[in-house]
């Protein structure tokens, strides 16, 4: 096991590393900017380093200043959390060249999985279903305008290097798409540094299911169940659900079977998601990120595992702590992030936090990092907290889930609370009926 694990993020899931360290009994650094001085995080941890200015691409994005700080501390392992460095191949391998260990998978499989036409090519080979699309990136308008026409309108042109919506656009005929792919293309160049581009067939009513699995890294792997993200704003997951309420038992064991089996053969290490449009009974890979998620609490709580013990445990040598055949799913669990946010115009609030009480009771876990007279700076995500709500079943969940956001108090900024009170009380949410595209509907309804 590790003796110290330097923690490369900040805010809630900063904290959320540091409690699982020292719950094994490990040492922690953290490393901060100046603005994050006084975050929770670093008044917690063993040791912190400042490294440097508040904008990120001067301090958490800044490799040299991270494996400095490895080499200054002792630290033995880097666990990146999610955002920032955890997805990126080249941090990976300048620590695997300094012999400390990333927490996550090979550089090698984050580039494969980075690049989503090698990732799809890649899912294909592994028995991974996926969306009908070109083959790779696309820029010649003679060839956008053949493939189309083959798969059928609409089609969505996606960036090769994206995420986060950008470098995303819809082409409903052959006078929009030439336009949709000068667009996509512009924007992924703008927001990657790459302006390939690919085409997939556009699904107008899907679910955003993902499965969140591990592996060894030595051909074993396992898959702990789905999260329904369909609840999004701008690409954006805000709501997250496990089990989903749109898959039967049979689904649910048949799509985690081919999963863990594509990661066993792939010989990957440790957590990742694979990402799936879900539509008319069909999955549809669309990405798989290597790193752990932002909802990865909704499975802990439905199968009492901790994913992060879990990631420390399999890159220390450790190997998988459970075999398929013994987790059981238990209950249903949601989780609402709550941003400093307008809840209208969804326009960042940072500010002081004047009073901040959270709720409590049996099944409800609040993951920040923030308290009262805590300063949410204007650098970063706007994420502040996560509310993890488990129930016996999914109408005791929302039941709980009600209550539970009754109770939460946050005030000095605007939050996301009033988009979420009142989500809680809508039908087509109380009854699970709902796509990617029922927020950004519902929101334009209700304005």
């Amino acid at each position: 096991m590790f003796q110290k694990i330097l923690i490369a993020n900040r805010g809630e899931i900063a904290l959320r590393v540091l409690r699982a360290a020292k719950e094994l009994g490990i040492k922690t650094v953290v490393v901060h900017s100046t603005a994050d001085a006084d975050a929770m995080h670093v008044r917690l941890a063993d040791e912190s380093v400042c490294i440097g200015p508040p904008p990120s691409r001067d301090s958490y994005l800044n490799i040299h200043q991270i494996v400095a700080a490895c080499e200054i501390t002792g630290a033995d392992a880097v666990h990146p959390g999610y955002g920032f460095l955890s997805e990126n191949a080249r941090f990976a391998d300048i620590l695997a060249a300094h012999n400390i260990t990333f927490i996550g998978p090979s550089g090698d499989h984050i580039r494969i999985m980075g690049d989503k036409i090698e990732a799809k090519r890649t899912a294909k080979r592994l028995g991974i279903p996926v969306v009908p699309g070109s083959e790779g990136a696309v820029s010649d308008e003679g060839e956008a305008k053949r493939i189309a026409g083959e798969i059928g309108y609409p089609v969505i042109i996606k960036a090769t290097a994206g995420g986060g919506g950008r470098g995303m656009k819809v082409a409903r005929t052959e006078q929009d798409l030439i336009q949709a792919l000068q667009t996509a293309s512009s924007e992924a160049g703008a927001a990657f540094g790459n302006s390939e581009v690919y085409i997939e067939k556009f699904l107008e009513k899907p679910r955003h299911i993902e499965i969140q699995v591990f592996g060894d890294g030595a051909g074993k792997g396992i898959h702990l169940g789905e999260r329904d993200c369909s609840l999004q704003r701008r690409h954006q997951k805000v709501w997250e659900e496990a089990n989903s309420p749109a898959l039967n038992e049979e689904q649910r064991a048949q799509i985690g079977e081919i999963c863990a089996r594509a990661i066993a053969d792939l010989g990957y290490s440790g957590a990742g998601t694979i990402e799936f449009l879900y539509e008319d009974g069909e999955f549809y890979f669309i990405e798989m990120n290597t790193r752990l998620q932002v909802e990865h609490p909704v499975t802990e709580a439905i199968t009492g595992i901790d994913l992060v013990h879990e990631q420390i445990r399999v890159a220390s040598g450790g190997g998988l702590s459970v075999r398929q055949d013994e987790i059981r799913f238990q209950g249903h669990a949601i989780e609402c992030r709550i941003n400093a946010e307008d809840p209208r115009t969804f326009t960042p609030s940072p500010g002081t936090i004047t009073h901040f009480h959270t709720p409590g009771g049996l099944g409800i876990r609040v993951d920040s990092g923030v308290y009262s007279g805590y300063r949410i700076p204007p650098y970063y995500d706007s994420l502040i907290g996560k509310l993890i709500v488990h129930g016996r079943n999914r109408v005791e969940c929302m039941m709980r889930l009600r209550r539970a956001l009754d109770e939460f108090v946050v005030d000095g900024i605007k939050t996301t609370l009033p988009l979420f009170r009142d989500l809680v009380g809508n039908a087509d949410i109380a009854n699970g009926d709902y796509d990617i595209h029922w927020l950004e509907k519902h929101l334009a309804e209700t304005v």
